[in-house]
């Protein structure tokens, strides 16, 4: 593990198609249903960073999660290398992190806050979700 290795949350919260082609009506139609369900149909992303945290502090702060699936949820960073919240996740997370959010560790317990802020807006408005990323 590097020093200085570093695990960044990112919310997705928009995002806009990126073409300099002229798309006949037709097409357009078929493009925004996919964009409707969910698919990427030559998107771009536009990314927020709302948390960047030292990869052994993220360990650390993971270690105090409670057994279960919102610990292998989040400790799929280390295995994977990133990691994606969405609306699935966001009941399982808030309960899990809720505990150290009130924790005396006021880092721990910043970022808790921070992560239980991010899903609940989440829960208000679905499309939202995190990229959670290791990076060297």
């Amino acid at each position: 593990m590097s020093d200085d290795a570093k695990v960044y949350f990112w919310s997705l919260r928009q995002k806009f198609v990126d073409s300099d082609d002229d798309i006949p009506e037709q097409a357009q139609q078929v493009m925004y249903y996919s964009l409707a369900i969910g698919h990427h149909v030559g998107m771009i992303d536009c990314l927020k960073t709302e948390l960047v945290c030292p990869l052994e502090k993220y360990q650390a702060w993971i270690d105090l999660l409670p057994e279960g699936e919102a610990k292998r949820k989040m400790q799929g960073l280390l295995t994977f290398g990133e990691i994606n919240i969405n609306s699935e996740h966001t009941h399982m997370l808030a309960l899990a992190f809720d505990p150290i959010a009130k924790s005396d560790d006021p880092l721990f317990s910043e970022w808790s806050q921070t992560l239980i802020n991010l899903l609940g807006e989440i829960v208000i408005e679905p499309a939202i979700y995190l990229i959670v990323k290791r990076k060297p």
